[in-house]
């Protein structure tokens, strides 16, 4: 069965209608009445949603689009495909933003049990709830309206499971940790009091104040993934933020949204993984490193401790030092400082 989603979605907007409330310039396009019915990413849209372009590292996405209409700034309304309405404004990540207002009003805050409306009587599970025979409700843990808890699953004393939330067979969620807008598989571990599904931290920034940009993606974790205790992990703008089969993430770690973490990683405590960041199989992340948004860091990548990485990551490359750079030429850079620093300052006079 599909998932129904975790938000309500208004529409669908005439295109004219929808340049009006963003104070935007509609061009070269003649179907100002076409029916918009979503917001979209710019590699997925199809003709029915509204996509923006306000990132030069997507270009090539732009220039591909299918999307029937996008908000782009001047300099690249050239470069929005002729089958794509351009809509342009000199802010469009802000226009992007109130976009999502206009399709998601109910976005700005995240969907927690949403059990008061159905559950008169107060109670910690909501009755739509469902629940397998062979899953254990702790006291105290809060199950919310039309979650799924798989057989064999334990919900531990004081943790929350949202609304629409689904967690898969003999998976574990610890004390006080919390779970929303998230689909789950099997054998999954997330320890005490970690924070899955919480809002990414999405903000237009101007000199007038930083706009909040709802968050209406999800998290998704595969099967035999281990979530250490006080561990977060954001969930997607628009897009999801995945967290590969097999993953074993420690204590401590920060995912933010739109992350595409894939299969079989490593990432030890105090790492930080930015949005939209893509790490691939097998990837190894030691303590207290740290990777910037956008970027790749391809397979099998190892990625020292207290490293920063800046850049894309060949498959199988071996990085250290701030930033990154190959893991060889990182010691040589350290041994260099070492034998400076040994020598002492140079005297004068």
């Amino acid at each position: 069965m599909q998932h129904p989603g975790f938000f309500e979605r208004s529409g669908p907007f005439p295109l004219d209608v929808i340049a009006a409330k963003l104070d935007a310039t509609l061009s070269h396009f003649p179907e100002t009445s076409l029916a918009i019915e979503d917001v979209k990413p710019l590699g997925v849209a199809g003709p029915s949603h509204l996509s923006f372009f306000d990132n030069p590292k997507y270009i090539d996405q732009l220039a591909n689009t299918h999307a029937g209409a996008c908000l782009v700034s001047p300099a690249f309304a050239e470069r929005v495909p002729k089958t794509t309405a351009a809509l342009t404004t000199k802010t469009p990540y802000s226009a992007f933003a109130y976009a999502l207002r206009l399709f998601y009003a109910d976005a700005l805050r995240s969907n927690a049990a949403r059990s008061g409306d159905n559950c008169g009587n107060g109670g910690l599970v909501h009755p739509s709830a469902q629940i397998d025979e062979g899953a254990i409700i702790e006291p105290g843990a809060v199950i919310g309206r039309e979650a799924r808890i798989g057989n064999g699953s334990t919900i531990a004393a004081g943790a929350v499971v949202g609304y629409r939330v689904t967690i898969g067979d003999d998976c574990y969620i610890g004390p006080c940790a919390s779970v929303i807008h998230t689909l789950i598989g099997n054998r999954v571990i997330i320890h005490s009091g970690a924070r899955i599904g919480q809002d990414g931290f999405g903000f237009a920034m101007s000199a007038k104040g930083h706009l909040k940009v709802p968050q209406v993606g999800r998290v998704i974790i595969g099967d035999d993934v281990e979530i250490g205790a006080n561990s977060t992990i954001d969930r997607g703008a628009l897009n999801d933020t995945v967290i590969g089969e097999g993953t074993k993430i420690d204590n401590l770690v920060q995912i933010g949204h739109n992350a595409i973490v894939g299969r079989h990683c490593v990432i030890v405590a105090q790492t930080g993984i930015a949005g939209s960041a893509q790490l691939g199989d097998y990837v190894v992340m030691g303590g207290h490193s740290g990777v910037v948004g956008h970027i790749k860091i391809g397979s099998g990548a190892q990625i020292a401790g207290m490293a920063h990485v800046k850049n894309d990551v060949p498959p199988g490359a071996r990085m250290g030092g701030t930033p990154a750079v190959p893991f060889n030429e990182w010691a040589r850079e350290v041994a260099t400082v070492r034998r400076l620093a040994a020598r002492g300052p140079k005297r004068t006079g």
